[in-house]
């Protein structure tokens, strides 16, 4: 199966502005070894009914990763190229029991055309 690096935005907050609102520094952690696929029609429509998002893409996440992947930015190589958001929660299953490289799946919408 061919695998990509993805790149993955975290941000995280480094104080707040004189009026309370937050302020976030932003870094770029690239993960390699992720697969890319289509979510299932179920998926796509369960997406939009929780969330009011269509999901474009599935990423199957490698054991061992320890990023937080809840509302982040995702940034696809080619052929997908472009940025992404996260919807929803990852899934994940227990690594022992899955016999596989990947045992996490989130899903992704597009932010830019």
């Amino acid at each position: 199966m061919k695998t990509v690096e993805v790149e993955l935005i975290k941000k995280t907050q480094t104080g707040t502005d004189p009026l309370g609102q937050p302020i976030y520094t932003t870094e770029t952690v690239k993960v390699g070894g992720v697969l890319v696929g289509e979510p299932t029609s179920d998926e796509i429509n369960n997406a939009i009914a929780m969330y009011g998002k269509r999901a474009v893409y599935t990423l199957a996440i490698p054991k061992g990763d320890a990023n937080i992947w809840e509302d982040t930015t995702v940034i696809l190589p080619a052929p997908f190229s472009g940025t992404y958001r996260t919807i929803g929660y990852t899934t994940a299953g227990i690594e022992e029991n899955i016999p596989l490289k990947w045992n996490k799946k989130v899903k992704l919408e597009r932010i830019n055309e």
